[in-house]
């Protein structure tokens, strides 16, 4: 995945959030404000029936207008125009909030002219033994008149908004984890670039070094002096080997970063499967006599011409050939085939090797992963083999499969196109 549509995801994703946040907010506010105005209009209704209930007592006419208003957003005065008695007061008051359905904690006063403040107060909770915090305020408009307030007026809506709140808090938490991911996943990205660049500034050191060992190493094979001496011409054959091989192993680390990176570019040529798989045996027939391994052809598709880049299939069969000697513990027995089915053809390569146990078999292929074998590495390798093969074969658009049972061999089958 390339840094652009790593940055399009993330900005796609936060805008998404934003958008998100905006509707919470806009339904969190409106909440906020129905719930506000339900209150306010349970409070205005519960008390204009008051005034009502106190005038009819009274046998007074109410005013006409400006019954009930309300100073702040918990308190309100309700003009009566006559003396108001306290205990019909407090007991309409409960009568009313009942009725209406607000359960909410309250505290009055009743207006006195001759110390102009609010007196006979009294505070009516839910629960036993709070008190009034202070003398409710005057109101100079009125002059008979009683003023109720409500101290927990906030936590009467906050209350009621529980659903909104707890969506809100859900939301808060998923932008916590979204920005925590997200650094996560760009730190990790910078680490996975860095890395890769460190492998491919390393494996391109390497090859030049080794490909003067290698020269030098085909120089003393051809001196007179060395094929004279038995021994300096085995040295100069491993020197030259064991380049060799390092060369190979990072040329495939080359191939892999390239298909990590998702450039690595196929150069299809028509091939004809059988000619190739025959060519790279007999490439290898110097290691079969020497490891005395015994190689099976049945060849028996038809129609064998495919397009396929000839460098990364060679080296595909060439893995399955040499995973097969190496992690075989008695004379190596593999059995290499080709089905003709239908417009495709199934390459089998079989062996009679040591075997996979199911937990590892399910992560063979993945990046250095080896079977683990205790302490023991008589197979030497860096765990790249498959991995490499399975992704050249996938990015040829084949399908790969991988079978074994422990102790009794590997089957390795790739499904190949024809063209």
């Amino acid at each position: 995945m390339t840094n652009s549509t790593v940055w399009k995801i993330i900005v796609s994703a936060a805008l998404a959030l934003i958008c998100i946040i905006l509707v919470q907010a806009y339904w969190l506010i409106n909440a906020y404000d129905l719930t506000k105005r339900a209150f306010e209009e349970k409070a205005h209704m519960s008390l204009l029936n008051v005034a009502e209930q106190m005038a009819q007592l009274n046998q007074v006419q109410l005013s006409s207008m400006d019954v009930v208003s309300q100073i702040a957003d918990n308190y309100f005065v309700v003009n009566i125009r006559d003396a108001i008695d306290a205990n019909s007061l407090e007991y309409y008051l409960k009568k009313e909030f009942e009725s209406v359905s607000l359960p909410v904690d309250f505290e009055y006063g009743i207006y006195d002219c001759e110390t102009n403040q609010m007196v006979y107060g009294n505070y009516v909770g839910l629960k036993e033994g709070r008190q009034m915090k202070s003398i409710l305020p005057t109101y100079d408009e009125f002059v008979y008149y009683f003023g109720v307030r409500f101290p927990d007026r906030d936590g009467y809506i906050l209350k009621n908004l529980w659903i909104p709140i707890l969506f809100t808090a859900i939301l808060i938490l998923s932008i916590i984890f979204f920005a925590y991911a997200t650094y996560g996943i760009l730190k990790q990205r910078k680490l996975s670039e860095l890395q890769k660049a460190f492998i491919n500034n390393m494996t391109h050191e390497f090859k030049t070094p080794l490909t003067s060992i290698q020269i030098s190493s085909k120089v003393l094979l051809d001196d007179v002096v060395v094929h004279s001496n038995e021994r300096l011409q085995q040295y100069a054959r491993i020197i030259g080997d064991q380049a060799s091989r390092l060369t190979q192993q990072i040329e495939r680390v080359l191939q892999i970063a390239s298909m990590q990176k998702s450039d690595l570019n196929l150069k299809l040529d028509q091939l004809d499967l059988h000619e190739t798989i025959r060519h790279i045996v007999s490439q290898l027939e110097s290691r079969i006599t020497e490891e005395m391994v015994s190689i099976t052809l049945n060849l028996t598709a038809q129609d064998t011409l495919i397009r396929a880049d000839q460098l990364h299939l060679s080296n595909v069969i060439h893995g399955l050939v040499d995973n097969a000697i190496k992690y075989s513990d008695r004379m190596p027995t593999i059995a290499i085939r080709t089905i003709q089915e239908g417009r495709r053809i199934s390459l089998l390569v079989a062996d009679k090797g040591i075997g996979i146990a199911p937990n590892d078999l399910k992560q063979v292929g993945q990046q250095f992963y080896r079977v683990p074998n205790g302490d023991i590495h008589d197979a030497k390798g860096f765990g790249l083999g498959l991995h490499y093969i399975k992704g050249v074969v996938e990015k040829h658009g084949w399908d790969f499969q991988i079978s074994s049972q422990l102790g009794e061999g590997t089957q390795v089958l790739i499904l190949i196109e024809t063209k």
